[in-house]
Parts: structure tokens; C-alpha cells; sequence
């Protein structure tokens, strides 16, 4: 049920081309969060400009939930299918996919799950969850770059036609014949990332043993002292406020300080953020913005750690305000 790719960009494009683009027809419909990462909608674009398809974009509410009922409702007799993100990577904002599967399946409609962000924050189990498709990417599991794979429940992927040509793919080649393999090596055409892959799976027999749900204990504490800190900063606007966020946290600060000032500021005191639009910018016309800082925290990181940013986007205010 497991396909290798790239990343979660080459999974997403994987479905969107073998799966949803021999089955999708003019007017069908496929149901966006406004929170997407640019890997979860240009891929559906794509089937928008050749076939006609129509997106359909649902909210988040202020604090940057999304209510799995706004989703479900979205749904009419044309949907088919329900792209969505487990975890925003700009406003750390946990859906509640599940609920989402549960609903789409009850009304025929598949659902692919970005997991990309939330596969390093937290237990991920897809029979539970209940979705067709979830794609993670490597790099942000603390393996390499360019590794990742997509789950496919069986049910869709003999759906699939191939993606890539090439070796490995093939059972059968004739001068005026080609027979597939069967999957996941029908979809994994040519030599493979095999020193990427392997290193993915050492980066996630390391978190195993570590524990998911001790990660996710871990970060839960250093995300509500973050939310406290941060509180407290009569400057800093921060864009997604649910209390059950992972330890994501995007922020602004008053007047016109730019995000990639405040990032060379901060990096010059040794702290690592993220300045742009975080290949999301759907959500950032949404939130009315055209950029932001994002501090993302993780497993390896401390309660000091917290007070060096608080510290630093002081340092920030001072120089900028």
C-alpha cells in the first residue's frame, strides 16, 4: 500500500495524474482548505486548466480551525474528492481528518490526506483515520531530502494508471505491447533515491523508538509555554490561535517591520525561523497578509529555547518599531 517518492509534491502530482486526471470530467468538484501548502492545490490546478475541474475552497475559522461539518458540507453530487492538510504548516492548526474520512465515506468521497507536517508532530495510524491517500515527506522527518512515500488504500490504487515509464515499472516490453507490474513498483518507474529512502527509514526507526506519542507530550509542553510567552508581547501578532495547535507558531510584528528582517535579526542571535509566505498563499491573502515569521518547535527543542525567542523578537521590537 506504501509508493516511495520524492516528497509529498511528487506524491500529490502521483494521484493527480494517475488517479484523479482519467476519472475527473469538466464540472466535477475537489474540496480545498484555504490552509493548503502550494503542493496541495497547483497539482489540482493543473486539472482545473486541462479537464475543466472546479475547486472548492472551504475556511478556517479566526483561530485557524477548520470544523471537519464546514468541509462535509461543502460536498454536493459533482465532489469528487477531499484534498486536505492534517496540520497547516503556517498556522500549526490540527484538522481533525478523521472526522473528515468518516463523513466524505459515508457520501462516496475519497480523501486525500497532506500528512507532511503532521506526520513529525504526531501518531499517525491511516486505517484509523480512515482516508485513501496520505503522503509525508522525508526531510521534514529528519531524514534527507528527496525522500518520502504515499499510502494508497488498495481500493484506489487499482484505480491507477502508471505515472512514470521506464524500468522497473514494466512486466513486459514489445515492440508493440507494454504490461505492467504490479504496484507499488508499477508507479516507481527507473532507478529509485535508494540511499535517500534508507535514510528515511533510519530517521523514523529513530523516532519510533523514541516514541510518538512521548514527541507529541513533549511538544505539547513547549507549545503552551510558547503560547503564554509569546501572550505577552503586546507587539506580536500571532495568525492561528487554537488552543490545540501543534507548536507551530506564525507571527507579525506592529508597523512595518518585514519578515525578513525580523529572520536575519533572529538568525543572528542563532535562532532559526522561516520568513515568506511558507508556499501558502491562499492563506496568506485570507489572513490579509503577504508574509510572516514561523517558528516551528520540535522534539529536540527546550524550554530555554522558548525564552531565546521570546528574548530575540524583543530584540526585534526594539531595533524595528
Amino acid at each position: 500500500d506504501i509508493v516511495f517518492t520524492s516528497g509529498t509534491t511528487e506524491a500529490i502530482n502521483l494521484i493527480s495524474y494517475a488517479w484523479a486526471a482519467p476519472r475527473f470530467a469538466a464540472g466535477d468538484e475537489i474540496i480545498l482548505s484555504i490552509m493548503e501548502h502550494h503542493a496541495n492545490i497547483v497539482p489540482w490546478h493543473f486539472l482545473r486548466d486541462r479537464l475543466g475541474v472546479v475547486l472548492k475552497w472551504v475556511e478556517c475559522d479566526p483561530n485557524g480551525d477548520l470544523d471537519p461539518s464546514v468541509v462535509l458540507a461543502a460536498i454536493t453530487s459533482r465532489t469528487k474528492l477531499i484534498a486536505v492538510t492534517q496540520m497547516s504548516n503556517v498556522l500549526g492548526t490540527v484538522v481533525d481528518v478523521a472526522a473528515i474520512c468518516q463523513g466524505a465515506k459515508a457520501k462516496g468521497v475519497p480523501v486525500l490526506v497532506d500528512g507532511s507536517q503532521a506526520a513529525v508532530h504526531m501518531p499517525v495510524d491511516v486505517a484509523a483515520m480512515g482516508c485513501d491517500f496520505y503522503a509525508i515527506t522525508g526531510h521534514k522527518l529528519y531524514g534527507p531530502s528527496g525522500s518520502g512515500a504515499i499510502y494508497i488504500h488498495p481500493d484506489r490504487m487499482v484505480e491507477m494508471r502508471p505515472f512514470l515509464g521506464g524500468g522497473d515499472m514494466i512486466d513486459q516490453v514489445t515492440r508493440d505491447m507494454v504490461t505492467y507490474n504490479k504496484p507499488p513498483m508499477k508507479f516507481e518507474a527507473g532507478t529509485p533515491s535508494i540511499v535517500a529512502q534508507i535514510g528515511l527509514g533510519v530517521a523514523l526507526d529513530y523516532m519510533m523508538k523514541i516514541g510518538m506519542e512521548n514527541i507529541a507530550a513533549h511538544e505539547r509542553l513547549l507549545r503552551d509555554k510558547a503560547i503564554e510567552k509569546l501572550s505577552e508581547l503586546n507587539f506580536l501578532t500571532v495568525q492561528g490561535t487554537s488552543p490545540s495547535k501543534g507548536a507551530i507558531f506564525s507571527f507579525t510584528l506592529a508597523g512595518a517591520a518585514h519578515a525578513h528582517d525580523i529572520s536575519t535579526i533572529l538568525d543572528q542571535k542563532g535562532i532559526a525561523v522561516r520568513a515568506g509566505s511558507h508556499c501558502a498563499m491562499p492563506l496568506m491573502q485570507h489572513l490579509g497578509i503577504t508574509a510572516s515569521c514561523r517558528a516551528s518547535f520540535a522534539m529536540y527543542n527546550t524550554f530555554d529555547e522558548v525564552d531565546a525567542l521570546v528574548n530575540g523578537l524583543m530584540l526585534c521590537n526594539d531595533i524595528l518599531s
